[in-house]
Formats: C-alpha cells, structure tokens, sequence
C-alpha cells in the first residue's frame, strides 16, 4: 500500500513537471512570437498588431503593451516624415526662388560696373559682387542637395576603381589646395579596388571631403586609401571638440569657422554614400578630425 502511494505521488509529480515543461513551451513560444513580430513592425510601416497563439494572461498583457507602444512610435515616424518632406519642398522652392532676384542682382551689377564711377563706388561694387557670388554659391549648394533628396534622383552604378576616382578629385582641387599652402599626404594603396557605384555621386563626396578638409585643415592634410577600400581624410583641427564632431554630417549644421556654409556638404556626402550602401563617419583625437568613408 505504502507503494501505491509513492507512485501516486510520482504519477502527480510527473504530471506537474509535464504541465510545467508545456507552459514553459508555451511561453517561449509566445516570447518568440513576439519577437519576431517586433522586429517585423519596425522595419514595415503596417497597422497590424502583434498577434500570439498562447492565451496567457501575462504574454497577452505584453504583447498588447508593445502593440501600444508600436502605434505612438508609428505616430511619431509619420509625422516625422511629413515634417521632413515639408522641409524638402520648402529647400527646393527656396532655392528657386532666390535664383529670380539673384539673377537681376547681377544684371544691374553689369549695368553699373558699365558707368562712370568713383573710386569708393567701384570698391562698394566690389563688395557687392563678393557677396552675391557667395550668395550664389549657397543657394547652388541648397538647389543640388534638394535634387539629391529628390525621388527623381536616381543613381546609374557602374564598375568604379576607387583610387582612380580619388586620385581625380585631389588633382581637381589642385588650385585650392595651393591657395590655402595644403600639400596633401596621399597614400593609395596599389591594390585595385573596385566597387559598383555613382561615378557623378561619388565625385560629389570626395569634392566636399576635400572641400571640408580644405576649410579645417592647417597644412597636414592626409589622404589614405587602404587595402579594405576604407577611405580617410584626416587634418588637424584644433578648434573642434567631440561634441561638433559628432554633428558634422548634421543638416545645416555649422561651425565657427565655416559660417560662410550652408551647413550641407558633408549631410551630401553622407546623404549619397548611404544611397550607394556606404557609411560615412568622423572621429576626434588629441586635436585632429579623421573623415572615415567606406563601401
């Protein structure tokens, strides 16, 4: 008798450890579910909730708490993208728009220039023209990054070999480089890498790295193409700090010394590497900033 009783009691306990073994199951199950769904909702914009298979009161209560949380967090992307396209259209149709009175800036500047005139009126003119031309080139800046926004801006990769494009770009701003006393050190390796991507967009990057360099630099610029294909331009810039360096690629963000910037070649630059797959990044150390591109 004392035998029947023990092995009730190991029937019981078997049946308890099996119940457990089943809710363990359940739940993981339901942990599982949601995780995947999880990650689901936030790469695809859907309305769909979270759904799980087990009836447990605790999974239940958390799925449908994620499911709160994944709808405040679409509210937000969704308005998120309104304001950033409302601010597309208005750079696009800024930029347009202060071309018309540009354009007549310039043409009465020529009638002017064209009439007798006193030795302060022709300085005055000058300065005029200086700051128009400055002008000028801040809203070109403001009208090609509206037209890399665009979803008409369509990329045609091609096979590239990326020291040769580079070495192309440096040999362009050969006049610039000289005016400001920079004698580039520029190491590429002999490897010949090749990557499938925009030659027009990757010259634009490389021309507003070196454009970058140009206003930070002293006169230790150093170009480096590695074997991996990484890309860095690095420069002394005593008058950064960590925190300006992490908002760089910031969208009309400035520094001191760049105040006659719209604040958009390196948000360019990184707008186009990300459009070809690429990542771009700065970093700051005793005093010297180092542009990191890689593809």
């Amino acid at each position: 008798m004392n035998l029947n009783w023990l092995w009730g009691i190991i029937g019981i306990l078997a049946v308890i450890i099996l119940a457990l073994l089943v809710k363990i199951f359940l739940l993981r199950k339901a942990a599982g579910e949601i995780q995947k769904a999880f990650e689901s909702r936030l790469t695809v914009d859907t309305n769909t909730l979270i759904a799980i298979s087990t009836g447990d009161r605790a999974m239940r209560s958390l799925a449908a708490s994620i499911n709160r949380e994944l709808a405040r967090l679409r509210t937000r992307r969704h308005r998120y993208h309104h304001a950033d396209l409302e601010l597309k259209n208005a750079i696009t149709n800024i930029s347009h728009d202060l071309r018309t009175p540009l354009t007549a800036i310039y043409a009465y500047l020529a009638l002017l220039e064209q009439e007798e005139k006193s030795e302060a009126t022709g300085r005055y003119l000058e300065i005029i023209r200086g700051r128009a031309d400055l002008m000028k080139a801040l809203t070109d800046e403001l009208f090609r990054y509206s037209l890399i926004l665009s979803p008409e801006n369509e990329l045609q990769n091609e096979s590239l070999n990326l020291g040769q494009v580079l070495e192309e770009s440096i040999a362009s701003f050969y006049a610039p480089l000289k005016e400001h006393n920079i004698t580039p050190r520029i190491r590429i390796t002999r490897e010949k890498i090749l990557r499938s991507l925009d030659r027009s967009a990757l010259s634009r990057i490389f021309s507003n790295l070196l454009s970058n360099a140009i206003k930070y630099s002293g006169e230790d610029l150093e170009i480096t193409l590695e074997d991996s294909g990484e890309i860095i331009f690095s420069n002394s810039a005593p008058g950064l700090n960590e925190i300006e360096t992490g908002r760089l690629f910031d969208r009309f963000y400035t520094v001191d010394s760049a105040r006659k910037s719209t604040g958009l070649g390196l948000s360019i630059a990184r707008t186009l590497a990300e459009q070809m797959k690429g990542t771009i990044w700065a970093e700051y150390e005793d005093g010297r900033l180092a542009v990191h591109l890689r593809f």
